[in-house]
This record gives C-alpha cells, sequence and structure tokens, in this order.
C-alpha cells in the first residue's frame, strides 16, 4: 500500500520519500518518479515531511510509536495498518478489537494527528481507480482532528481515489477488519449504503 500510495502522490506532484528498514530495495521505486522521490530509513521518512503514511505491519507500531515520536509530534498520520490475529501480538490484537483500532493507533503513535486512511482497500483497487472514468474507488476516512481529515481528503483525492468521511476515530470501527466497508473495495454511493450513511450530493 505504502508503495502504490506513494507512487500515485508522487505523479501527482507532491515529494514522496519513501522508507523501510532496508531503503536501497526501495531505489528502483524513487527512480521511477524521479527527483521528486527518495528513499530513507523510518525515522528519515518521519522527519521528511508534514503527513507520514504508515503502511506496516500493526505489530510494528508500538515500538515505531516509542522510536518516533520526538520527530513525528504534532505531524499529521494517515494510519493504513490493520491488526490480524496470529500474525500481531494477540493482546494487542484484543485490544484493539476491543477498544477500535483507530483509537489503538492513536494511543500507539502519541501526539500524532492520526487519520485512519487506505487502511479499509486493496493496494490493487488504489492502483486502479485513477484510470476509472466513472465509479471511482471509495476510501473511508476518519480522525478526531478537523484540518488533518481535511489533508487526508485532498491526498486521497491526489491518489485519484474519492474520500468518504465517515466520523471521528471511533467510528473507525465500521471500516476496521469485521466491519461493513473493510475491504469493500467498491463505489462511493455502495460504501455510503454500506456503512448505513446517507447518499451524497
Amino acid at each position: 500500500m505504502g508503495g502504490t500510495v506513494g507512487r500515485a502522490w508522487g505523479r501527482a506532484g507532491h515529494e514522496v520519500l519513501f522508507s523501510s528498514r532496508h531503503p536501497e530495495e526501495l531505489r528502483p521505486v524513487a527512480r521511477q518518479l524521479g527527483p521528486r522521490a527518495s528513499v530513507g530509513t523510518p525515522r528519515d521518512a518521519a522527519a521528511f515531511g508534514q503527513v507520514v503514511l504508515f503502511a506496516v505491519p500493526y505489530g510494528a507500531l508500538p515500538q515505531l510509536g516509542r522510536d518516533l515520536q520526538e520527530v513525528l509530534g504534532g505531524k499529521v498520520v494517515l494510519d493504513a495498518c490493520n491488526p490480524y490475529p496470529g500474525s500481531d501480538d494477540e493482546a494487542l490484537v484484543r485490544e484493539a478489537h476491543a477498544n477500535g483500532v483507530g483509537t489503538t493507533s492513536a494511543k500507539l503513535l502519541p501526539g500524532t494527528r492520526l487519520v485512519r486512511a487506505f487502511s479499509a482497500v486493496d493496494a490493487t483497487a488504489v492502483e486502479a481507480s485513477p484510470s476509472q472514468r466513472t465509479g471511482k474507488l471509495a476510501v473511508p476516512i476518519a480522525g478526531d482532528d478537523a484540518q488533518a481529515v481535511e489533508v487526508a481528503v485532498q491526498l486521497v483525492r491526489d491518489a485519484g481515489c474519492e474520500p468518504l468521511v465517515v466520523g471521528n476515530l471511533a467510528a473507525a470501527r465500521g471500516f476496521q477488519r469485521g466491519g461493513p466497508g473493510f475491504r469493500a473495495n467498491t463505489t462511493m454511493a455502495d460504501l455510503r449504503r454500506r456503512l448505513g450513511l446517507p447518499p451524497g450530493d
């Protein structure tokens, strides 16, 4: 997901930095986008811009939150991570299920302006959406910070998708694993129906 969205943002004219524990493996991706793209470590990415997209295994968030807290403070964080039973720490999975993934992620990444975005759609659907003349992919969004949510709305549009603001972080339950909006990979009208929201304009 990180590579797909990052490439879409790069094509839209944003400067992007792709990161992993092995940044050298990402150089071919950056080269495709030209001088606006670069690679680095997770700390480099956290320091790079005012918006950071997290698309990592959910079990990595506690350590990343501790390691990067001082760099991430005050930044808009788009959280695309999902806990999976059997692959993540079971206590963390239970906590996220009980309290909601959105509120749990906000606790794990303290001091950030966290928005759930790109968490309920597949990377292949994001990649295909810009070429659709009609019926673009609807991406559900939820957050407690209104300005951060507006940033996320624009970045979803810049990725060639349609943003649907569902509500605050607690409302993100509707599109977390097990919810009606999770991996629906569908249009705006259908996603609104699945989430029980009124039809849009």
